[in-house]
């Protein structure tokens, strides 16, 4: 194992010590230069697949692959809006309204539905005000994209209606889950959900979406080994583990970001306390020479000596934990077998420093690309732009065809599979725009002038987009300031009644004003947005208070004219 680990090290001082430093221009070019890609990919599936899940771009025609709903357009929604496209933005997503439907008699994966349709939509939803769409009442917590995102979230409750409320991996959208379903699904597919449900619950006001979530977390959390890690398929009814393998990749990998990912958008101390628990056991356990191997959950032993390129998440998570020094060193090993290839093989035994049979290919994935920009934001050090770089000439050179870009079936050899995976433009195209774009608005940066942050709720109190967006597991930007202003909703709206209604209570008594209804006063917070702040028949809005720091008599003194001179 020394020898290869010795080489990659070799390899990249060798490179490090010439590493090129990209000007301003440069990095303009380049981007301009991702964008002609995602263009390139994009029309080609809008002219040749749609209404289809993804494109086939060696045959130029498209198929349905995770449930037919039009993947690739939701997937690449947000890319839209990234890449500075505002206006097909707004056609797309009117055209997902309107063709878009869930009711389906259709198989879909409980676990990709989420990532890909509830969090491209959730995202499309809160970046919709930036993208010059007309915004309802009260916006970001209410609007057409977010109701989308709750009906199809809704399609895949029924999967976590089990004894456990770990999910099955696959539901019917129109029926269910069927009574064959296996019981048996992989660690990711329970674990990888708190982000986009708990945003649809910190949206609309119900907790339904972010318990269920949370409830699959604990008792997947009680699940694991007397050494403290968890394998890579359960049995959710037994729960008994059926694959013991314990590793940081396919399977698992999206189970540790989103509790690293939670912690941080929800300021949840159990998520980052259950990570921190799982990091200690991953260190001591499967870490050798900055690689991260295979073991076996129960006794730690080595028991696949291969690096999986899933994996290259790993070091941008590591990154967001300020844990640099490891997330530097294991990058550098993964940009090694880039620099080997091309590109990252599904497999790669680090032994033998080369594939594993059947596993040579490239789906043109975007994790070690992701990695690279979460390290050059952390580092400023250009090692990462030559790897986007790198990246950008890979896929140009190996991947692309007359009808969009293909995934690369073996590395060895450049083989081309017929198909364009909808997180090509989802994710590896955008963490490519977003690694040569530090200004960038997600990044907390202006854009072509504009501030770094926008208005969002009632009569704009909210101050949203100031940068900090979380992505989820598919690269769907989520802003923890429009989940803070919508949460805040209900407990703001009962302590302003409460006010208003002591306040109001002797006037009553001597004016022969009546009472507020009794059926009323027993409503939910969202039920009594009928106040007297607001006009009969007004849309529920989010309300006027917005400073968590300041006392609520000193909210209601700065928005004036409250109350008035005889109460």
């Amino acid at each position: 194992m020394r020898a290869p680990v010795c080489a990659a090290l070799l390899v990249w001082l060798l490179q490090d010590a010439a590493t090129h430093h990209f000007t301003d221009e440069e990095m303009g070019a380049v981007r301009q230069r991702i964008k002609s890609m995602f263009y390139h990919a994009y029309n080609s599936y809008l002219d040749n697949a749609f209404p289809y899940d993804e494109l086939r771009p060696l045959t130029c025609d498209g198929q349905d692959t995770w449930g037919s709903f039009s993947l690739t357009l939701i997937d690449a929604l947000d890319t839209l809006l990234v890449v500075g496209n505002r206006t097909e933005f707004q056609r797309v997503a009117s055209l997902l309204l309107d063709t878009v439907d869930f009711d389906i008699d259709v198989n879909a994966s409980v676990f990709e539905t989420n990532i890909r349709v509830v969090g491209g939509l959730l995202s499309a939803h809160l970046l919709s005000g930036r993208a010059g769409m007309e915004l309802e009442p009260g916006w970001p917590c209410s609007g057409p994209l977010l109701r989308m995102a709750e009906d199809a979230a809704r399609k895949l409750l029924p999967a976590f209606q089990t004894p456990s409320g770990m999910p099955y991996g696959t539901v019917n959208l129109l029926h269910g889950v069927s009574p064959t379903e296996t019981p048996v699904t992989c660690t990711a597919g329970v674990g990888t959900f708190i982000l986009e449900f708990a945003t649809l619950s910190r949206l609309t006001g119900d907790p339904t979406f972010e318990n269920t979530a949370r409830r699959a977390l604990r008792s997947l959390w009680k699940t694991r080994s007397d050494i403290g890690l968890v394998g890579n398929h359960i049995d959710i009814l037994s729960k008994k583990w059926v694959a013991q393998d314990a590793g940081i990749g396919a399977g698992v990998d999206s189970y540790f970001e989103y509790l690293v990912k939670g912690a941080i958008m929800l300021q949840d101390e159990e998520l980052l306390s259950m990570f921190q628990a799982y990091d200690r056991a991953i260190q001591n356990y499967t870490r050798f020479d900055d690689w991260y191997l295979w073991v076996q959950m129960h006794k730690g032993t080595v028991s696949m000596p291969v690096f999986q390129s899933l994996e290259a998440f790993w070091p941008g998570l590591q990154s967001l934990l300020g844990d640099l020094d490891s997330a530097v060193r294991t990058f550098q090993n993964y940009y090694s077998v880039w620099r080997q290839f091309g590109g990252l093989p599904e497999f790669y035994s680090i032994p033998q420093g080369y594939t594993v049979d059947k596993r040579e290919g490239y789906p043109l994935r975007p994790e070690l690309i992701e990695s690279a920009m979460y390290l050059f934001r952390a580092t400023g050090d250009h090692t990462y732009l030559q790897l986007g770089l790198d990246a950008l000439e890979s896929i140009e050179r190996i991947a692309k065809t007359p009808c969009g870009y293909a995934s690369v079936k073996d590395l060895r050899d450049h083989q081309l599979d017929n198909r364009m995976e909808s997180f090509f433009l989802a994710e590896t195209i955008k963490y490519l725009y977003l690694l040569f774009d530090p200004a960038h608005f997600l990044h907390g940066g202006g854009m072509e002038g504009d501030g770094s942050w926008e208005e969002g709720g009632d009569a704009g109190q909210c101050v949203l987009g100031a940068g900090a967006f979380i992505f989820n597991t598919e690269a769907h930007p989520l802003d923890p300031a429009a989940l803070y202003c919508c949460s805040r909703h209900a407990q703001d709206r009962q302590e302003l009644w409460d006010i208003l209604l002591s306040l109001s209570q002797p006037r009553a008594k001597t004016s022969g004003q009546s009472k507020r209804p009794a059926k009323e006063t027993q409503d939910s917070p969202h039920a009594q947005s009928d106040s007297i702040a607001l006009k009969p028949g007004e849309k529920r809005t989010p309300p006027l208070l917005s400073c968590p720091v300041q006392p609520f008599s000193a909210r209601l003194a700065i928005h004036g004219q409250v109350f008035t001179d005889n109460t």
